[in-house]
């Protein structure tokens, strides 16, 4: 964003800045094909996505190919760029989003839809395929919902379905071609169709019943009935995963993530993912470590997450396990495994979980009872959770997290009441051990049946209804247990767009015009206004939320996941009669159809055997051992540019992680939480640029050279800081400063205006007022304010005392109060520290 106007204005600037460690900035040249990737939500969302970065790694690895990013604006940001009728552009070069050949969205979740139109307006692009001209980008969509993307089909000209590994250079090339040969953009789009797993929304029409149903879908030009996922046959290509790109502002998933499994055919019949990312396809043990040492190394996380549909599952978890806790714990990182399964958890896994988790243990039964376990093949019993909770409470935890569903197939009230029973249950296994005070929290959502599923075919719970069981459990959830829930509100509406059709377009757009922004965050989302839409739209929600004929042609029926619909209905068959489905990955192969058994199977690791003595937890021996050395330097640094707002605290975090890049040891506290023994000065206003900033850094060694240090640290640093000097020091921070200030107005100063200035020197008192708690204090800001000079007509140079423990001023706060501007005006002023002194 390189409106740096916009920037004093916003809600975390953070997220607009760009320029992150790591991430690709290209010079464009003349016939490259460029891509803006694009993830239609907060960058705090998109930034914890693997697949985005995936995808622009790949690409820019390529000497054609340009992709860079962007995310969708938070409300403030929308408005401000309407009002002043900036474009939406990428993170990396501030280019207009239409000036990009491609814009690509990931389809993460069905709620991020109105979000799509937010983005293609801001980059004036019309919002339905049909409207757009040979000069407009092609829009491209991909990811989970890519697999029923029928709401948003008539916003997209092509659509991805399956893994983007291979399938995105073949579309990068498809393009490239195109535009060297003149093509126009019909042209390019059947180009695209050509392409295995891609779809173009078209070249396919759905046909309607009188009662609102599917007669047929319709393929033309030649097209075939269906489009057949995209399937990666392996995961041994790692190179573009070696350089994480590391955010600046604080996202959901700060951490390295490594994808250790792709697939999972443990056959759960509720689960989406278990059929779209079939089949599973393990990485080898030595590709975990080596992703996890060197994207360690060049990120400077302090948590490395294995990542997979279920992690419990992988083959070699317990040889890998052991091995990433050794290689990391003397670094203090810690590594963490988000999803696990109750029948995988062994004495040893547990025994590694328990060194690293800080809060609670996470299991996901998903029914109450052990008949809704068996129809949903979940495969564990009531006896496997309870024993699994035993084991967790005896090992020191003290709370427990459950995960549940209502309105699963054949679901009764007494299944629904075997949910609260079990919480008592699962915690009676820490009281009847003696292990103390425990705790159960229990989370329950509303089952949405997902296309390419046994149970695509069952009607959703009706809002009323999810409201009458969740309080159901609630009216009975023991003591020492507590309750919370997904909002059936929007499990409502994701259940609409989960199996909806193309006439949710128009939906969208009004719901979208009339307000609809970030319906996945509660506090912006209002089903009324969707439901007002529908009225509009002459639509009925629930009819998207019945039950279905077996016969019926359901909106995806011409978009295939490569698994046969005869082993759909087989699997729902067998869950009514609550039969088992073993997993093919340990067993015979089931059938489902994916497997060709030449360039698609199952790739499953074999676990070493080894009789290596167990690793020793160094984390727990350096925290236990009282540090000997001290040497602490002082490190001089400046922050210029947009990087100036950065907040205080995502300053210190990457500074951290330039640190552990630059292989630069700190010594660390002691306790269960350890840091990195380091103490920045007084924090500085946000949007403030400075050239005389410091922290002071406790190595437990003498550095050899400070002038290599600082060479190597700034070569680890992002765009905008800069270390100046490494000098060793008594570590002591100064508590009251003199601050240094280069004020630049964005107008030139009038006579009045420089009046007020020099009154204000001569004055021996200047009170302001300031809301604090709701209610109005008066501060004298006089002597805060030592020297306030006129540099030219345009510039003030301020000296400001800084006092600890004692109420302060912000230089544009001053320079608001002195010349009697308002607020925003003041904003617009730029703000450069240039030095400090003690008072």
């Amino acid at each position: 964003m390189k409106n740096k106007n916009i920037l004093p204005h916003i809600t975390k600037p953070g997220r607009y800045l760009g320029s992150e460690y790591n991430s690709t900035i290209k010079d464009w040249k003349q016939g490259m094909t460029s891509f803006a990737l694009i993830f239609p939500d907060l960058y705090e969302i998109g930034m914890s996505h693997q697949g985005l970065q995936i995808l622009y790694h790949i690409l820019n690895a390529k000497p054609d190919f340009v992709a860079e990013r962007c995310y969708s604006p938070d409300v403030d940001v929308e408005k401000l760029f309407k009002d002043q009728k900036h474009p939406l552009t990428s993170l990396e070069t501030s280019t207009p989003l239409n000036e990009f050949d491609i814009l690509a969205f990931t389809l993460p979740y069905e709620l991020c839809y109105t979000n799509i139109l937010t983005i293609l307006e801001l980059a004036t692009v019309p919002f339905y395929n049909s409207e757009r001209a040979e000069e407009h980008p092609l829009i491209l969509g991909g990811g989970s919902c890519a697999m029923n993307p029928e709401p948003v089909a008539d916003f997209l000209d092509a659509i991805l379905l399956g893994d983007g590994e291979e399938a995105i250079l073949d579309i990068g090339n498809a393009i490239k071609e195109a535009k060297a040969a003149g093509e126009s953009r019909k042209q390019m789009l059947n180009r695209l169709a050509r392409i295995d797993g891609v779809y173009v929304p078209s070249l396919y029409a759905p046909q309607y019943n009188q009662d609102g149903t599917i007669s047929s879908i319709v393929s033309q030009e030649g097209q075939p009935e269906q489009v057949t996922r995209r399937v990666l046959p392996d995961l041994n290509a790692i190179d573009h995963l070696l350089h994480p790109i590391v955010p600046n502002a604080k996202i959901v998933h700060d951490r390295l993530g490594i994808e250790i499994a792709r697939g999972c055919t443990r056959g759960c019949r509720f689960c989406q993912a278990g059929i779209i990312y079939r089949p599973v396809r393990e990485r080898t043990p030595a590709q975990i470590m080596e992703l996890a040492r060197q994207g360690i190394g060049d990120s400077g996380f302090d948590e490395l997450s294995l990542l997979s549909l279920s992690t419990g599952d992988y083959s070699c978890l317990s040889t890998v396990l052991p091995q990433l806790m050794d290689e990391f714990s003397s670094s203090f990182v810690s590594v963490a495994l988000p999803s696990m399964r109750v029948g995988t958890l062994t004495d040893e896994i547990m025994e590694e979980i328990r060194k690293v988790r800080k809060t609670g243990f996470t299991l996901a039964p998903e029914a109450g009872s052990d008949r809704m376990r068996r129809v949903i093949n979940k495969g564990i019993t009531e006896e496997d959770l309870l024993e699994a909770c035993e084991q967790a409470f005896s090992l020191g935890w003290q709370l427990i997290k459950l995960y549940f569903m209502i309105g699963l197939p054949t679901e009764t009230d007494e299944d629904i009441d075997e949910i609260a029973q079990l919480a008592g249950k699962a915690r009676y296994q820490g009281i009847k051990g003696g292990h103390g005070k425990k705790q159960i929290k229990i989370s329950v959502g509303t089952f949405v049946p997902k296309p390419h599923t046994p149970f695509q075919w069952h009607g959703q719970l009706s809002l009323e209804e999810s409201k009458r069981r969740i309080f159901r459990i609630k009216d009975q959830m023991p003591k020492g247990c507590t309750l919370s829930y997904h909002a059936p509100k929007q499990s409502y509406l994701e259940g609409v767009f989960s199996r909806g059709d193309r006439r949710l377009a128009k939906l969208i757009e009004t719901a979208w015009r009339d307000g609809a922004r970030l319906d996945a965050w509660s506090d912006h989302f209002d089903l009324r206004r969707w439901e007002t839409a529908a009225e509009k739209c002459g639509l009925d929600l629930n009819f998207y939320l019945r039950e279905r004929d077996l016969n019926e042609t359901l909106p995806w029926h011409h978009l295939s996941s490569g698994v046969d619909q005869r082993f759909l209905l087989d699997e729902l068959k067998n869950g009514i009669e609550e039969i088992y489905t073993p997993d093919c990955r340990y067993n015979d192969c089931q059938g489902c159809g994916l497997c060709n058994f030449d360039t698609i199977q199952p790739i499953v690791q074999q676990p070493e055997s080894t009789h290596s003595a167990k690793p020793q937890n160094k984390a727990a021996e350096m925290t236990a051992t009282p540090e000997e050395n001290h040497f602490k330097y002082m490190v001089h640094y400046q922050r210029k540019g947009r990087i100036c707002y950065l907040g205080h605290l995502e300053i210190l975090q990457l500074m951290f992680r330039a640190l552990k890049r630059a292989s630069i040891t700190t010594n660390f506290s002691q306790g269960f939480n350890p840091s990195p023994k380091i103490s920045f000065g007084p924090a500085l206003p946000v949007g403030t640029e400075s050239l005389a900033e410091y922290f002071i850094m406790d190595l437990p060694e003498v550095l050899n050279s400070t002038a290599d240090t600082v060479k190597r640290l700034n070569e680890k640093l992002p765009h905008g800081l800069s270390i100046s000097k490494i000098e060793l020091h008594s570590g002591k921070i100064e508590q009251d400063t003199v601050n240094y200030y280069t004020i630049t107005m964005q107008d030139t100063l009038s006579a009045e205006q420089k009046d007020m200035i020099a009154s204000f020197s001569a004055s021996g008192e200047f009170l302001i007022e300031r809301l604090r708690k709701g209610k109005v204090k008066k501060l004298d800001i006089r002597p805060l304010v030592r020297v306030i000079d006129l540099k030219d007509d345009q510039t003030i140079t301020m000296e400001i005392v800084n006092r600890s423990s004692h109420p302060g001023i912000k230089p544009q706060e001053a320079i608001q109060h002195i010349l009697r501007i308002d607020e925003e005006t003041a904003l617009q002023s730029s703000v450069l520290k240039t030095a400090w002194e003690s008072a």
